[in-house]
Order: C-alpha cells, then structure tokens, then sequence
C-alpha cells in the first residue's frame, strides 16, 4: 500500500470497513474487500478523492473512540452502521471506491461469470436501438446561448 497517501491506522481502519462492507464468500470463492490486493487498489485509487476519504476515516476513528480496527467485531458492526448512518458524502465517496475496487478484482470478475478484461479496446457489442426516438429532440429550437 502507498503509505504516502494514508497513515498505517488509516490503512488498517479502512481494510477492517472494506471487510465489513464486503466480506469474504466461501459459498462465491472470492475474497471480501479487506483481501490485500483489493485494498492496495482502493488505496490506489483514492488519490481524487483523499479529502472525502480521510474524512471518513477521521469520522470513523472519532466514533470509535480511537482505532477502528482495535475494536472486537460486535462494537465494529455497531459504529460501521453508525458510520453508514450519519457519514454523509465522504462515507458515499469511500464506499463507492471500495465497490469500483472490489468488482474490477479478477477472481470477482471470475465468480460473476465475466471475462477478466477491461470493455475497451476489444469492445461489446450494442444492440441498434429506434433512432427515431431522437428526431423530436433533433428538431427543437436550441436552447442555449451561441458562443462569440
């Protein structure tokens, strides 16, 4: 993990909440979101969003009482769910990067039944859709301000 965009406790905070959020299936065979490459991407992959994140952390740490990951399970699911509950947009912000981390993971990918490749450049293919449904809105006056 890139210790220079979290601290140590912040690291380990935030791998005990991927847990909590995703945790590990045997009945699926995949890893939960703590697994140590999912968390090295979430870190990875806060960078355009360390404010939210370490907000969420701090917040986290400040219901704990201290650290989070400390905690016995019992007393982690109770401020977990106090977190999700009154965490607002940096909270969001955290869960939907573990979410983007956690399922662009291979052995997820795998266990959806996905082939493990990004969409592009090989591509998917898209039904044609009625482009007719456009001609309404290609025919409205524009609306907006011509540019000088």
């Amino acid at each position: 993990m890139d210790q220079d965009i979290l601290t140590a406790a912040e690291c380990e905070d935030l791998r005990c909440l991927a847990g909590l959020i995703i945790p590990t299936s045997a009945k699926y065979d995949v890893p939960g979101a703590d697994d140590d490459r999912i968390v090295s991407d979430i870190v990875g992959s806060i960078a355009l969003d360390l404010d939210h994140v370490r907000s969420a952390l701090g917040t986290l740490r400040a219901l704990a009482g201290g650290s989070f990951a400390a905690l016995d399970a019992t007393r982690r699911a109770e401020v977990a769910a106090k977190l999700r509950a009154d965490g607002g947009t940096p909270v969001r912000v955290l869960t939907r990067i573990i979410l983007l981390c956690y399922y662009r993971d291979d052995r997820v990918m795998l266990s959806l039944g996905l082939e493990v490749r990004p969409p592009f450049p090989k591509g998917h293919v898209v039904e044609q859709g009625d482009w007719s449904l456009l001609d309404p809105v290609r025919a409205r006056k524009p609306f907006w301000r011509p540019v000088s």
